[in-house]
């Protein structure tokens, strides 16, 4: 409802407006004294002449004891008192006018105010400086947070430096992991090559070829070979695997590899030599409560009924049968029925098989990390013994070098599916320059017919 001019106020809004009235009818006089922030008039010699109510609190001072008596460098703490000779009162001087500089005032109990000083002259008609007017502001709660902030920035310095102690001991770590890592590789690759031949020796009128994939060069392998002579004419080859990795499996490796040698030196019959590496296995862990074991494959080489072939003898304990590749194409496994893990019983049954390499044909033997291989988009499929005969068939015939580089590339093609130690050897008769195909006799057991 609108009212018109000549209609009269109701009482309540006349009693308002006579509050609000009254509250502004504060006079000059108090509101300087009670103003929220601190006035005080000083001569040009500094000398306080007029101090408000405000102020006088804030110190702790008696007007009495204050005006006339007291400059205002007497209200300033020594540092105060420095700037404002050194600084303040010059620019005051030169300018007319300061704003906004931070000093320290001394309270009546000794302690220290920050505050926030703002001064002006005021001139005469003449333009003579007749005094000082100086607005104080206290700026406690202001140098609380700059302390809070201080402390804040100290504690972040102190939080990077830190991070960056912990930054440079991790990777004094790491560098330190790092090397010890390089010297441990050393170190399992020298003791590595302790355990298998660095080189195959020359065999006169033989070919041979080897190759040793160990699944981690942070682990010791499993697997071992050689090749070495028996006498003039007969020489004796193995390959095989040992349970475990790392130091055990080492241990085992090395006395299995040179129990094979003293064996073959004191007989060579493959049969024998397993058993006897057999017999040496078992007394030394199974019977002492510590069984392990390992599979191995032995043999002996030498001149068939010509110079140009060659007899071979083997015998096998728990190993994948050999891999014949013939001259003329074909592949077949070598069979050696009857052969256990060697190490896992006292009086374990070894069966000598023998078959003849003539020129141009290739054995291969190899451990199961070749034809355990997982392969496929999902490396769930193992490569197996089927893959491994079709793949020989397809390269045969090959000499035992093309038929190692050959199986060095499937075996890098698996990629992550290689994940154990593989070894490698092939044996093989160089071929001749005759117009026709050997005939080769086929592989034979002394007690059962091979397939």
């Amino acid at each position: 409802m609108c009212r018109t001019a000549e209609e009269p106020e109701p009482d309540a809004d006349r009693g308002t407006d006579a509050a609000f009235s009254a509250l502004l009818e504060d006079s000059a006089e108090d509101l300087y004294e009670q103003a929220p922030c601190g006035y005080l008039s000083t001569l040009m010699d500094g000398t306080i002449a007029k101090a408000n109510a405000t102020l006088l609190g804030w110190l702790g001072l008696e007007r009495q004891a204050v005006v006339g008596r007291m400059r205002f460098t007497d209200l300033l703490t020594v540092g105060g008192k420095l700037y404002h000779e050194t600084h303040f009162a010059p620019l005051l001087r030169m300018q007319g006018e300061l704003g906004g500089i931070a000093l320290e005032m001394r309270t009546g109990s000794g302690d220290r105010l920050p505050v926030l000083v703002s001064s002006v002259v005021k001139y005469g008609s003449g333009g003579e400086p007749l005094l000082i007017r100086t607005t104080v502001f206290d700026a406690s709660d202001r140098r609380a947070y700059e302390a809070q902030l201080l402390r804040r920035r100290q504690e972040a310095e102190q939080a990077r430096a830190e991070a960056e102690r912990q930054r440079e001991r991790a990777e004094d770590a790491l560098r330190q992991a790092e090397s010890d890592r390089a010297r441990l590789t050393e170190a399992l690759a020298a003791l590595q090559q302790s355990l298998v031949p660095t080189s195959l020796p020359a065999v006169p009128d033989l070919e041979s070829a080897v190759y040793y994939h160990t699944a981690s060069p942070d682990r010791l392998g499993g697997d071992f070979y050689d090749l070495f002579p028996l006498d003039e004419d007969r020489w004796a080859f193995f390959l095989g695997d040992v349970c475990g990795k790392g130091p055990a499996a080492a241990s085992l490796t090395s006395l299995t590899r040179y129990t094979l040698r003293a064996a073959a030196l004191h007989d060579p019959e493959p049969a024998t030599t397993l058993a006897t590496l057999n017999t040496v296995l078992h007394e030394q862990y199974t019977a002492a409560g510590d069984p392990r074991y390992c599979t191995a494959v032995f043999g002996t080489i030498e001149p068939g009924h010509d110079r140009q072939h060659r007899t071979v003898r083997l015998a096998s304990g728990g190993h994948p049968p050999a891999l014949v590749l013939r001259a003329d194409g074909r592949a077949e496994f070598l069979a050696t029925p009857g052969g256990l893990l060697v190490g896992i019983l006292p009086d374990a049954p070894f069966t000598t098989a023998q078959t003849t390499l003539a020129p141009g044909d290739t054995l291969l033997l190899y451990t199961d990390g070749l034809t355990e291989a997982r392969t496929g988009p999902t490396r769930t499929s193992l490569f197996g013994d089927d893959a491994l005969h079709a793949f020989a068939t397809d390269h045969a015939p090959a000499g035992p070098q093309e038929v190692i580089t050959a199986l060095t590339g499937l075996l890098k093609s698996f990629g992550d599916g290689l994940d154990d130690d593989t070894a490698l050897l092939a044996l093989g008769v160089p071929a001749t320059r005759a117009t026709t195909a050997p005939t080769t006799p086929p592989a034979t057991n002394p007690t059962n017919p091979a397939r």
